[in-house]
């Protein structure tokens, strides 16, 4: 007879900045907490969204802050990084507790495990980008593969990406609540671009008359009209039945909005950010299976755009509900003896 396992007590952290890593987050828990007990940190901060779980460890860590002109603003990325906070965060944080530390791109427990010789399991978006199958971005930025290689150390790491490689890079996770959501076609456009301001937004978008723009911005507070230009506030509901209800989606090359955009089946457009790795990478990703990439909301652009508007295609993917599964492999193979 078979002895039972031993319920584990896990630490999940996760990258608090931006809201791809908390979307993965609220499939990826309840996968965990089939295992054992899951005490959930979030560090970072300009998150938009609200996990549906009780959080153990909130704390601000290291973030890089969204500009208004079209990339990462790096003077407020390093006035807000607050070294003295951070050192301290990692000396308190008690990772010994735990049996099994899962991280998602967070600093803090990744350099708490990293010190104290604790076993650190990334699964994550970024321990696929940085994987040789994958294409680099037409210009090498050897500070930005730096940063993103040492932001979140880690001893062994499972990936998400647009398209799988090998045993350890897998299909993204896909929020139930996007698998679930009917998809329709009522013509308008859903844009996400947040490190864009509104009034550059405006004055952009307003040169394609012909389109209907649902935009969602990190820098209003209500809902406003501007022609056949809408934005609204960032809402977690209202932004997933604008994808679900879209003729296309444009937005940044983060990761978990185009591959949602992708998984629905709605013609997608992205622009990476500039001073942000990460998004230049996914955008040579996304570049490779077909998807259009422009540099910035420039005039210059104007033709891709139209030509997307009017002959966009939409690019098949095939992303099966795995999470579990994967998960359940992640615990097989680093659970403690």
């Amino acid at each position: 007879m078979d002895t039972p396992q031993k319920k584990l007590k896990i630490l999940y952290a996760v990258q608090g900045t931006g809201n791809g890593h908390l979307s993965r987050a609220m499939d990826v828990i309840p996968c965990l907490q089939k295992h054992g007990d899951v005490d959930i940190l979030v560090s970072g901060i300009q998150g938009d969204l609200q996990l549906p779980f009780k959080v153990k460890y909130k704390l601000k860590g290291l973030s890089f802050i969204f500009g208004k002109k079209g990339g990462v603003d790096l003077v407020k990325t390093v006035l807000k990084a607050n070294l003295p906070r951070l050192i301290k965060s990692i000396r308190k944080l008690p990772v010994e507790d735990y049996d099994l530390v899962v991280n998602d791109f967070e600093p803090v427990s990744a350099w708490a495990c990293y010190f104290r010789h604790k076993t650190c399991v990334a699964v994550s978006h970024q321990s696929a980008v940085l994987d040789k199958a994958f294409p680099l971005p037409e210009e090498p930025d050897r500070k930005g593969r730096l940063i993103l290689k040492n932001y979140a150390p880690a001893d062994y790491s499972y990936g998400f990406h647009f398209y799988p490689v090998g045993e350890n890079i897998f299909t993204p996770v896909i929020r139930n609540q996007v698998r679930e959501r009917e998809i329709t076609n009522k013509g308008h456009y859903t844009a996400y671009l947040p490190s864009y301001d509104d009034k550059t937004l405006v004055k952009r978008l307003s040169e394609y008359p012909d389109a209907v723009w649902d935009v969602f911005s990190k820098h209003c507070k209500k809902q406003k009209q501007y022609g056949n230009i809408t934005i609204r506030p960032i809402n977690n509901e209202q932004f997933t039945a604008s994808m679900a209800s879209s003729a296309g989606i444009f937005c940044g090359a983060g990761f978990e909005t185009p591959a949602e955009a992708l998984f629905l089946g709605k013609k997608l457009l992205v622009i990476p950010m500039k001073n942000q790795y990460e998004q230049q990478l996914n955008a040579a990703a996304l570049q490779h299976i077909g998807v259009p990439v422009i540099k910035s909301l420039s005039p210059k652009y104007a033709e891709v755009i139209n030509d997307w508007l009017t002959n966009g295609k939409v690019i098949p993917v095939n992303y099966p509900d795995t999470t579990q599964a994967i998960i359940d492999r992640v615990i097989e193979r680093h659970r403690p003896a």
